[in-house]
């Protein structure tokens, strides 16, 4: 089959939660079918750094998509009936190239990644491909529900800031509902990551043919037994750093949960490892309790010298990569509620510990380092379940099974 991938940012180096999801179901289509990839890059330099990726399709770049400034967002954020998502990625330039792409080839299918891309791909109807998908990402509107709440709520006990976010997020949940509404009706298949979002976009659009196509993690890279980097109480958290729920849980960890765990254990160090740390993120690091060491070039060691990996989500959805790889690691794990959704079958008490409020989630956490052999036992566990359910080999021929190839 010739399938044509549309992605909204360099898929390598996979770094990020979106980049791994396309370089990962790329890669293992390539496998079996002709792929080809038309993928935004932001300069000259990312399009040398694609450059790997040639071994598994046929690449075409566009530069983009230009930046659009802060008074510009603003406007449309007033003006347009359309999300910032879909604004995010607009340019004539790539819509030319996928136009001569469409023209110059016959695809049986066009893979649309994330909502960014949407547009696009629906612009391949245009040119008789019999089959495209779109692939979520996730419920984008529940995501800025639970952002505009949350923003809100701590808008109200006075924090300016928060409110404004609050506002922001509450106009882009009642854009995101009638955009996504349409879109996921647009196309023939359309993916997502988990259940949850299955079950929340099938209440914008009950027909629509709506695929759970989990995220994954590679299982032989990301195994126990790589070099430790770190001392015996850091707690370890991994994320892109500029991504709004990624700020929004270290903050709350750093403000209400870490406190708590040094009270008991003033030992204890939380180490933040992750790309694009802004000022709201490198304003936490103290050089005591908080330790920001920004992007490295492997985050195994990391994680392998964790006393605990925490995931302190509070808004977003879909699924967390970065859980995935702590859990194939086999490391002892919090998490909030929230943090773990998505995953299917994850058990508090047996592949991981769940704490909802800040004690809760310092209980949970001050547990494990007093427990190495409980949190050994939940690595196990967890490591387990990831290898048996989540392995990217084993996702590919789901995605196959959806694609009727």
């Amino acid at each position: 089959m010739k399938i044509l991938f549309l992605s909204p940012y360099p898929a390598y180096p996979p770094r990020g939660g979106g980049a791994l999801r396309i370089w990962n179901l790329l890669r293992g289509l390539a496998q079996h079918h002709d792929i080809t990839c038309l993928s935004f890059a932001p300069d000259a330099a990312a399009v040398a750094a694609l450059a790997p990726m040639r071994a598994h399709c046929r690449l075409a770049t566009v530069i983009g998509p230009p930046p659009r400034r802060l008074t510009q967002r603003a406007w449309t954020t007033l003006a347009s009936p359309l999300p910032d998502l879909a604004l995010r990625n607009a340019t004539p330039a790539y819509r030319e190239a996928l136009s001569r792409l469409l023209a110059a080839e016959r695809f049986d299918l066009v893979h649309a990644a994330s909502l960014e891309m949407a547009d696009y791909g629906l612009l391949a109807r245009q040119f008789g491909v019999p089959l495209i998908s779109l692939d979520q990402f996730n419920a984008e509107y529940l995501l800025q529900r639970r952002a505009a709440l949350s923003d809100l709520r701590r808008g109200v006990v006075g924090k300016p800031r928060a409110l404004l976010g609050g506002v922001y997020s509450l106009v882009q949940w009642r854009k995101l509902v009638a955009y996504e509404r349409r879109v996921v009706r647009d196309y023939d298949r359309v993916l997502v990551v988990s259940a949850e979002d299955r079950a929340a976009l099938a209440r914008l659009a009950p027909q629509a043919s709506l695929h759970v196509i989990p995220n994954g993690v590679d299982t032989g890279y990301f195994a126990p037994g790589v070099t430790d980097q770190g001392i015996p109480t850091d707690l370890v958290f991994t994320a892109t750093l500029d991504y709004r729920p990624n700020i929004d849980a270290l903050v709350w960890f750093v403000q209400q949960v870490l406190p708590r765990i040094r009270a008991a254990q003033p030992g204890v160090r939380l180490v933040v490892v992750g790309r694009a740390a802004g000022p709201a993120v490198r304003a936490l690091h103290d050089g005591e309790a908080v330790f920001v060491v920004g992007e490295v070039d492997d985050v195994r060691p990391y994680i392998g010298a964790a006393a605990v990996y925490v995931v302190p989500m509070r808004i977003g959805g879909g699924s967390r990569l970065k859980l995935l790889e702590a859990l194939a690691l086999a490391a002892p794990v919090v998490s909030t509620p929230m943090g773990a959704e998505g995953i299917t079958g994850l058990k508090d008490g047996e592949h991981l510990l769940l704490g909802a409020t800040p004690a809760e989630f310092a209980a949970a956490t001050l547990r494990l380092i007093a427990d190495r052999e409980l949190g050994c036992r939940l690595g196990a566990a967890g490591r387990a379940h990831v290898v048996a359910q989540y392995d990217w080999q084993a996702i590919i021929p789901r995605l196959e099974g959806v694609y009727g190839i």
